[in-house]
């Protein structure tokens, strides 16, 4: 009993050359990639603010105005002698701010991230290139917001139980005691 036994080919240059190509062009964008992340193209005037807390802003975060990206974030430091982190930021150079504008960091959403909000002022003279905002609001984080809510509440429910003993009645139960 005869077998046939398959004959190998050889591979097809024109194969192992397309492959190739594919990978070298996979290798450049890669490269590609990598190099342009560290390199924001920067358009406008910069700007800087000082805020007491930027929790969750960070370079490259958007600058909005009336709900519109108008800049980014390019860098973010602590001044050393008060303890701020002063932003520098990007504003687009067809946006003209007053000089009692406002800069205040906001959440996209309750997990979203955060960007700097502006406020334009009312004054007729306008920033100029490299000035500092100095009406600032720095951002909230939604465990202080939790932290003073729960305070209050249980601050007002120690005074109201308070007052119920000074008035020699019971304390109030809480409500989840009650049958």
């Amino acid at each position: 009993m005869v077998t046939a036994v398959p004959v190998r080919r050889g591979r097809n240059p024109a194969e192992l050359a397309a492959g190739c190509a594919v990978l070298a062009v996979l290798g450049g964008l890669l490269a590609f990639a990598v190099i342009d992340k560290g390199h924001r193209q920067e358009s406008g005037y910069r700007l800087a603010a000082s805020f007491a807390h930027i929790d969750g802003l960070s370079v490259g975060s958007d600058v909005r105005l009336a709900g519109v990206t108008v800049g980014q974030v390019v860098d973010e430091q602590v001044d050393p002698a008060s303890f701020k982190a002063h932003v520098t930021f990007t504003v687009r150079p067809d946006i003209r701010l007053p000089t009692d504008s406002a800069a205040i960091i906001t959440s996209d959403s309750l997990l979203g991230g955060k960007y700097v909000a502006l406020s334009p002022g009312g004054n007729d003279a306008m920033l100029h290139p490299g000035a500092t905002l100095t009406d600032t609001q720095g951002s909230i984080s939604l465990e202080q917001l939790l932290s003073r809510f729960i305070f209050s509440v249980t601050d007002s429910m120690t005074r109201a139980n308070q007052q119920r003993a000074n008035q020699g009645q019971a304390p109030a139960a809480p409500a989840g005691d009650q049958p």
